[in-house]
């Protein structure tokens, strides 16, 4: 079997729980998120993200509750995991914390993948913070 990579991002917004969950769970409107090209509901609670590249990952909502807790399985050709979004009220904003699980289908991902996820993550809270700004000033 393949090993599970975790990898956790926490940080820190100055935005009220609310909102951010507002952004974050808004699949009608992803155009903020730099890494995907669009996104598709197949179903309540399930729904595919594409990359520009056109790399289709499948994510299936597994626990939400509204403004704390989101999260899902999801699979694509190289990985298949768990994302959880944790988001705790903090002095008037947001601690958010995501924990991503993955496990390489190919063996030889194994290494990269810790680092990729990490690139990610950060790419992925830039943009929502610029969103945010955008959205609520």
């Amino acid at each position: 079997g393949r090993a599970m990579v975790t990898s956790p991002l926490q940080t820190t917004l100055p935005y009220p729980p609310e909102q951010v969950w507002q952004v974050v769970t808004d699949l009608t409107d992803t155009a903020w998120r730099s890494d995907i090209a669009r996104v598709e509901r197949t179903g309540p609670g399930a729904f595919v993200e594409y990359t520009p590249a056109g790399v289709a990952t499948r994510f299936t909502v597994t626990a939400q509750e509204p403004c704390r807790r989101w999260e899902f399985r999801l699979e694509n050709s190289s990985l298949r995991g768990r994302w959880v979004g944790e988001f705790a009220p903090q002095g008037g904003g947001t601690r958010l914390r995501f924990t991503e699980e993955v496990q390489p289908k190919r063996w030889w991902m194994g290494p990269f993948v810790k680092g990729y996820l990490k690139g990610q993550q950060a790419r992925y809270a830039g943009d929502l913070r610029r969103a945010l700004e955008t959205r609520f000033g």
